[in-house]
């Protein structure tokens, strides 16, 4: 498999220093905004979906699963720029027989106060149909994903960055409410594929959700959260309701300098059964991460004060 660039110039938490200043005061959590942090990644993520459809008056399902391709990586951040380059290496099994599937994944989250917002864009090519025990190859289908999520923390005490990335490590177990609203657009070519037609779909969904990191000691903690809605589902013109459900789970390691952490986040859109033609929706990623922080150069310093003073953030 040829190298691919993932995460290109993610910048995660662009606006996030406007929040340092009571992170820094904050006894609940401590933050790591003025360290440079370095890591290197396993990661599986995909974008799966399951189409219903009624023929002969019999609902029937069939399962669209993208050829996985799992990537390693290494990551680079300091401040409101994370830096990362993955490729997927062919002594995994699964990217083995996958030479003609091609993914890229871009996700970054922005901060202001309590606010959040994250941004996701997937482009995946190579699918396989599933319907009981049968499987028929996709080769040259594609589909693109695009979207995000709006969301607020009410609670002052607890760390959300804890559980998306290693700028901040939460100190005491904390946990918060944190409604969502959800907006993807999914466009899905079977690029001429025999018998076939392509589609748009759009996503908008409210999800209240709850966080939570359990500190089990100084150094380690697990970190969860759930969130259950509902919002509405546009296919080609067609508007039904759906229900959207997610699931997050971090168990990580930390020191002021060392810190390793495994993850699983999913996305869940499920249409309601009565949908005509249903589309469920879902989006899942497996992280593995080990890395190190250190103080920064005088130079990376001299040049972040620069466009700190200059951009005003």
């Amino acid at each position: 498999m040829d190298l691919k660039l993932i995460y290109i110039v993610f910048f995660a938490s662009v606006f996030g220093c406007f929040a340092q200043k009571d992170s820094l005061q904050n006894p609940y959590f401590k933050s790591y905004d003025d360290k440079v942090t370095v890591s290197s990644y396993y990661l599986d993520t995909s974008n799966n979906f399951q189409i219903g459809f009624t023929t002969n008056g019999q609902k029937n399902y069939i399962d669209l699963i993208p050829n996985r391709q799992e990537q390693l990586g290494l990551s680079l951040g300091y401040k409101f720029v994370d830096i990362s380059f993955g490729f997927s290496p062919k002594f995994f099994d699964v990217n083995k027989d996958n030479s003609d599937s091609k993914l890229f994944s871009f996700n970054t989250r922005f901060y202001h106060k309590k606010w959040m917002q994250s941004f996701t864009f997937i482009n995946q090519k190579g699918f396989y149909a599933s319907e009981e025990s049968v499987q028929v190859p996709f080769p040259r289908m594609r589909t693109t994903k695009i979207g995000g999520t709006t969301s607020y923390v009410f609670n002052d005490n607890f760390s959300y960055k804890t559980l998306v990335n290693q700028n901040e490590w939460q100190t005491k177990s904390s946990g918060s409410f944190i409604p969502n609203f959800s907006f993807y657009y999914t466009n899905l070519n079977l690029n001429n594929e025999p018998n076939s037609s392509n589609g748009d779909f759009y996503v908008f969904s409210l999800a209240p959700s709850y966080f939570y990191n359990f500190v089990i000691s100084d150094r380690i903690l697990i970190g969860t959260g759930i969130a259950f809605g509902a919002g509405i589902n546009d296919i080609d013109g067609d508007v039904s309701a759906l229900y959207q459900l997610d699931l997050n789970l971090k168990l990580a390691y930390n020191t002021d300098r060392f810190f390793a952490f495994a993850s699983l986040n999913t996305i869940n859109f499920i249409q309601k059964e009565s949908a005509k033609d249903r589309l469920n929706d879902n989006i899942s990623t497996v992280k593995l991460s080990i890395g190190y922080r250190f103080d920064p150069p005088n130079k990376v310093k001299e040049v972040y004060e620069k466009v700190n003073e200059k951009t005003g953030l």
